[in-house]
């Protein structure tokens, strides 16, 4: 045996890049996947190999920099399809991006993140999401860790919210499930009284003073003159307020909580004094920014400076923030947090005041102009919301996905069956009730169901000569009513007669020998049988006119004759020919010659019975069918005289 050739890795890979080359030129995975299969080797290997190949060929495009963007997320596409078809690994797409974002700079990698958000659906997929997971949180990190917060702030809240689509809310991995606070965003301010411009009113500017960039105030945006009085103790009790917003955990110590108590009535207390009414500049901003296409400037952070003071008490904006910023602080002092120090509770002064102050802080955020009342009800419909999530958070994140429950009442072992006191009503007018007010009602409607079942207003079927009265009524000539225009060619008064004669007339479970070609034919016969039955006081929907009555006055009295109950009970009943066929027994064929039965009908009664009684009887029924109204006692007994019956004749006609 000659052992088997060894996968050549170089070769293979070469081959693929080629490839690859040739896709990303032609715009199609085809060229993949035609090597793929051609190329000797177990599936793995040439997974693996392709994987390479394609990770060179992003670098080869990286190292000559004469591709773009829009190359490099060819490529990415490129082996989204491969994967998609089964020749490529589901995490190559997401090692292509991680080596394309560790190459680029800040501004190109914002193109390729824009690509990663649109296909976020993609890398929800069952084939991608498991394999590159990972792979795409490490990759957000990542780009993190590379962009400031106070300058790509727009970048870093889209990465946010990337994750946030892309892992379901079960996801524990983003959740800050123990409440702990970011410590490190520390608001430096200026700490030393003796450095401060505050007090002095004829000082030079100090640039390393100023956090304020160069451009960002402009010769119209100069320092109007202060309308608040400011000076340092309030600027360092204002902004020492932010240590507490930082670590919410020092107001439950008792000498930080006097500290902040003390500084924040100093600071709502100014915000309380000077209301902002003067919105004219604020209004010009405003229009200013709408002109220049909607763009917002902002700062992740606050600008300490002192000679900035002033213009921020006055901005409608930063009052808010602050606001708001108290109104996050008391609601995690007042709730529950499951994470939370058994140290941590407040007495009942600190939860008085809270409440107090947190009225103060609504109304203040009304009186902020513009639409300040539509901003409180905003906030307060939010921290509301965000009550429900602490609550979710503090019962360990359960899945959202809510399982049916199954009803596990013990059941007493003791009884088998129900007893009546279990099902039926209590009190004295013993009510059921079935657990909705109209099937309560329409149960309660008789005490004794049963009764109320059998009551006459129950009983929807209707009798023979109602239902057939139509069909008689057209089965006579006399009217001429065609035949496609009879009721018993209609199929559903076929089936619903059909259901009547099996509940009301005997005629339905006769034997017969007689063929019919149609249901609407059986009827017809049916019709005729029941005629001659049923009451002859039909109401007729003519009113015929006195000269038709006149010429037709022998007719009818010859109807009524031929119609008479004395000729109607001369026709042979069902029991006298049950009786008949019993007394015949095996005698039955000497009757048939001379009843003229053919030699077919005979053996097709011989066929369908080998009870001698029941052939009698299918004879007496055919020949009945044979003559209808012609079926007549007179003349089966003289039949039976002829046939030697004498007997069976006699006892007929005493019958």
């Amino acid at each position: 045996k000659m052992s088997p050739s060894l996968f050549n890795f170089v070769d293979a890979k070469d081959k693929f890049a080629a490839c690859a080359r040739c896709a990303l030129t032609d715009k199609t995975s085809k060229p993949l996947i035609n090597a793929f299969s051609h190329i000797t080797g177990n599936e793995t290997e040439k997974k693996s190999t392709l994987d390479q190949a394609l990770r060179g060929v992003l670098g080869e495009q990286i190292v000559e920099q004469k591709s773009g963007c829009d190359d490099y997320l060819a490529l990415i596409y490129l082996s989204i399809d491969a994967v998609t078809e089964g020749i490529c690994s589901a995490t190559t797409p997401f090692l292509l991006l991680g080596d394309v974002l560790d190459c680029l700079p800040l501004d190109q990698c914002d193109k390729i993140f824009s690509f990663v958000e649109d296909n976020v659906s993609t890398w929800k997929s069952n084939s991608f999401y498991t394999a590159g997971k990972n792979y795409l949180l490490r990759m957000c990190n990542d780009l993190l860790r590379r962009l400031s917060k106070s300058q790509n702030t727009v970048f870093c809240g889209r990465i946010q919210l990337f994750l946030a689509r892309l892992f379901p809310l079960s996801e524990k991995s983003g959740l800050n499930l123990q409440s702990q606070f970011n410590l490190d965003n520390i608001t430096v301010f200026n700490k030393n009284e003796q450095e401060s411009t505050l007090s002095q009113k004829h000082t030079e500017e100090k640039e390393d003073s100023m956090e304020v960039e160069e451009g960002e105030m402009g010769e119209d945006d100069a320092p109007a003159p202060c309308s608040i009085p400011i000076d340092y103790n309030l600027y360092r009790k204002f902004w020492t307020l932010q240590d507490y917003f930082r670590n919410p955990v020092q107001c439950y110590d008792k000498f930080s909580w006097m500290t902040f108590l003390k500084y924040s009535d100093e600071t709502l207390a100014v915000f309380k004094s000077y209301k902002l009414d003067d919105m004219q500049a604020s209004k010009r901003k405003l229009e200013e920014l709408r002109a220049a296409g909607g763009e917002h400037v902002y700062f992740a952070k606050f600008l300490t400076s002192e000679k900035l003071m002033d213009l921020q008490l006055s901005d409608s904006n930063f009052r808010r923030h602050i606001l708001l910023q108290y109104l996050i602080l008391f609601q995690y002092l007042k709730g529950q947090v499951k994470f939370k120090s058994s140290s941590c509770v407040l007495n009942d002064d600190q939860a008085t005041w809270i409440e107090d102050t947190t009225k103060l802080v609504y109304q203040l955020l009304r009186e902020i102009p513009p639409d300040g009342d539509k901003f409180a009800t905003m906030v307060e419909h939010i921290l509301n919301t965000e009550e429900n999530w602490n609550s979710w958070k503090n019962e360990g994140c359960p899945s959202f996905v809510k399982e049916r429950t199954i009803d596990d009442k013990p059941k007493r072992p003791t009884r088998k069956r129900q007893a009546p006191e279990d099902f039926l009503g209590k009190g004295p007018d013993r009510k059921i009730f079935m657990g909705n007010d109209e099937l309560t009602r329409l149960w309660n409607l008789n005490s004794d169901n049963m009764e109320a079942c059998k009551s006459d207003s129950r009983e929807f079927m209707p009798s023979l000569d109602e239902f057939f009265a139509e069909a008689i009524e057209q089965a006579d000539p006399a009217n001429m009513v065609e035949e496609e225009y009879k009721v018993v060619r209609n199929p559903n008064y076929g089936w619903r007669a059909l259901r009547l004669l099996s509940r009301r007339s005997p005629h339905f479970f006769q034997p017969t020998n007689q063929k019919f070609k149609s249901l609407a034919d059986y009827l017809d016969s049916m019709v005729s049988k029941l005629a001659k039955e049923l009451p002859k006081d039909i109401p007729s929907e003519e009113i015929k006119t006195g000269e038709e009555d006149d010429d037709d006055n022998g007719d009818n009295l010859l109807k009524d004759s031929n119609d008479s109950p004395s000729i109607q009970s001369k026709l042979v009943t069902n029991q006298q020919m049950d009786d008949i066929a019993a007394k015949l027994g095996a005698q039955w064929r000497t009757l048939a010659s001379h009843l003229d039965m053919k030699a077919a009908e005979l053996r097709e009664i011989e066929t369908d019975s080998e009870e001698a009684d029941m052939q009698a009887k299918l004879l007496l029924v055919a020949w009945q069918d044979r003559e209808g109204t012609q079926a007549t006692v007179e003349n089966l007994t003289t039949v039976l005289n002829a046939a030697g019956f004498s007997q069976i004749a006699d006892s007929l006609n005493e019958a």
